[in-house]
């Protein structure tokens, strides 16, 4: 393994020599220019470094040395000072450290480079500080400010080749009916209200019948000039109509607004910075994430692993590769976090979790290494290099997120691991599997496995052999989650990760939720004795309180009757985020399949679809809209139990 010595930025396993530069620079600060560049060789993107190095980026989030001081807003937090006499003494320790345990970037939040003399992605939130977001976009003055500040924001790092480029934002989130009615609320006078009706009229044609067909009008609201003029209850979706998918065109005017003046911006100030993206939240709106793609050099999302093995869900970023087809996608945040921790971390919200330091690292080496084998992606960095504070943040967040807890003492098991695993990532990146599934030339299989449902885990599944695929959605749209099929003497088992985004304030309804507005699976299984359908239903509260479990509720209905009949015996249980991650598990005994054990041939013919809220998209095994999914029995697909001649033994 090679080492810096000193402040140098040095090749070292992560770097790899590009064809185009037989004589590399060694060290950053001797680069012929400030230009990082992407690239794609034999199939694998990378970064390429001012000095014509390909590079993956393996960083560590918010090297900035802590907290003001020790005490901070009444907790024990982590600061530099408690533990050096300055924090340049802090920054070469802390630099020190990173290079040791394999990485070679200071993600967003950190120390200028100057002071880590580390290759850094500074997070600019442009537009939080441009007051893009929430006030009013299409005024003039918007886009004034924006490119005032990005002058102003960027000029610290312009120049510098550790500069690899900037984050524009975090976690903008795109957050489609949040963004249709906070624009509505706004007076007559606001731009971008007023852009909002004109595209609503545009979009109707002008019919108001035709929009309350769609939307349920604020009362007193009988045309669209008394919507402009209207500040207080706003239109909401009618069930059973098709506003959502206004909702959703609106989303893409916004974020398409956004993306073009944050990137003119950006390059107007530093055009030899790559522009990184606003940090996608965990999850990506495909409108958002289609009007993005013009105007940046690369993707970059957040990421929670899906399981406590580190398994990464498919679907997440084969979506991005179909809506982003040649761009490089960027990890920015990826995290492992263990009740058992040092900092007193009650890690309190829905984000990865495990109990031990052991499963953990376990977890977390799992992780990188499945990314790095992804080869759209150029790098990942970890949140964060240390734990937070003692009861959370300021926000309430709590986690043990960090290489080192709050008293500066590395967690030895983790960061050994990381040591030992990072050099080896470029070389997996070198080697680019294929990311398609596998083409099955007889039946399906479907793997045995021990299943608990109400583990509020999918750590047991054999997940590579219960992934169910491909999933196709109708273009332009694209698959929104994975479905894992298992079976055993207990029944046949599905999970689901996915993920869609729910806004309470959206849709008009009293009393019950109706259920054709829910997120949705509907499942036909046919095991010998006739078809049987299923639906699965994720049924959201009236009311979201800030904090607590997930208050999804799953309802599994037998779906051949009219009304929803609850499937005797069997098991339902929700476990992801409250939204926009979805993760249930269902086990459906043999007997609601009319039978009494697991078929003796060992032979179904199975068919799974997803409809997302508000009927707003939907994807299917088949291929075929999900009522026409459930009614063509022609199309289910032959599956076979793998295991079943041991088991009838």
């Amino acid at each position: 393994m090679l080492f810096c010595s000193g402040l140098m930025a040095c090749a070292g396993p992560w770097m790899i020599v590009s064809s185009r530069s037989p004589l590399p620079c060694t060290d950053l600060r001797a680069a012929p220019h400030s230009r990082w560049e992407t690239t794609v060789y034999d199939g694998a993107h990378w970064l390429v470094t001012p000095c014509g190095e390909r590079f993956l980026s393996l960083g560590v989030n918010v090297m900035d040395g802590g907290a003001p001081q020790r005490a901070y807003n009444g907790h024990i937090a982590y600061h530099w000072g408690t533990f050096y006499a300055d924090l340049e003494s802090w920054a070469l320790a802390a630099r020190q450290r990173l290079l040791a345990w394999g990485f070679n970037t200071a993600g967003a939040w950190s120390l200028h480079p100057t002071v880590l003399e580390l290759p850094t992605t500074p997070n600019l939130e442009l537009g939080r500080n441009a007051r893009f977001h929430w006030f009013d976009p299409f005024d003039p003055a918007t886009a004034e400010r924006m490119f005032a500040l990005a002058r102003r924001l960027v000029a610290p790092y312009k120049g510098n080749p550790y500069r690899i480029g900037y984050f524009t934002d975090n976690e903008v989130g795109w957050w489609n009916g949040a963004l249709f009615i906070h624009y509505l609320k706004q007076p007559a006078t606001n731009h971008t209200k007023q852009h909002l009706i004109a595209q609503l009229r545009e979009y109707y044609s002008n019919d108001w019948d035709r929009f309350t067909q769609d939307f349920v009008p604020p009362p007193g609201t009988a045309s669209f000039q008394n919507l402009l003029r209207n500040t207080g209850i706003t239109p909401q979706l009618r069930p059973g109509g098709a506003g959502i998918q206004f909702v959703r065109h609106w989303t893409g005017i916004i974020a398409g607004l956004y993306y073009r003046l944050a990137h003119d911006a950006i390059r107007q100030a530093d055009p030899d910075a790559l522009i990184l993206g606003d940090r996608l939240p965990i999850y990506y709106d495909p409108i958002a994430v289609r009007a993005m793609v013009p105007y940046v050099d690369v993707v970059s999302t957040n990421y929670d692993a899906d399981s406590p093995d580190g398994w990464v869900a498919r679907y997440f970023f084969d979506g991005l590769r179909q809506l982003a087809p040649g761009k490089p996608i960027l990890i920015s945040e990826w995290f492992f976090a263990a009740d058992e921790n040092r900092s007193g971390n009650l890690n309190n919200s829905h984000l990865m979790t495990v109990p031990t330091q052991s499963e953990r690292t376990n977890g977390a080496m799992a992780a990188a290494q499945r990314f790095a084998r992804d080869p759209q992606i150029i790098g990942l960095h970890w949140f964060q290099y240390y734990d937070h504070p003692q009861g959370g943040r300021e926000d309430g967040e709590d986690y043990n997120f960090g290489l080192v807890d709050i008293n500066d003492r590395p967690y030895e098991r983790l960061v050994e691991a990381f040591s030992r695993v990072n050099p080896d990532l470029p070389a997996l990146h070198e080697q680019m599997p294929d990311t398609t599934l596998p083409v099955h030339d007889g039946p399906w299989q479907i793997p045995r496995a021990v299943i608990d449902v109400r583990d509020r885990s999918l750590g047991e599944w054999p997940k590579e052999q219960a992934l169910i695929g491909p999933l196709i959605a109708p273009e332009p749209e694209i698959p929104f989650g994975d479905l894992y099929v298992a079976w055993n003497h207990d029944g046949l088992h599905l999970a689901v990760i996915a993920m869609d985004y729910y806004d309470p304030d959206l849709l008009a309804y009293d009393g019950e939720f109706p259920l054709q507005e829910a997120f949705r699976v509907d499942w036909g299984v046919d095991a010998g004795g006739g078809p049987r359908r299923f639906k699965l239903y994720i049924v959201p509260p009236r009311v979201f309180p800030e904090r607590g479990a997930p208050m999804m509720r799953p309802r599994l209905c037998g779906a051949d009757q009219i009304s929803c009949h609850p499937v005797p015996g069997a098991v339902t249980t929700y476990f992801g985020s409250d939204q926009p991650r979805i993760t249930v598990e269902v086990s459906l005994p043999w007997r609601a399949l009319g039978l009494t054990e697991p078929p003796s041939q060992g032979q179904l013919r199975i068919e799974l679809a997803a409809t997302a809220w508000h009927r707003s998209r939907w994807m299917s095994w088949s291929g075929l809209p999900p009522v026409e999914a459930m009614q063509d029995l022609s199309r289910w697909h032959l599956v076979r139990l793998t295991g079943i001649d041991q088991f009838k033994r």
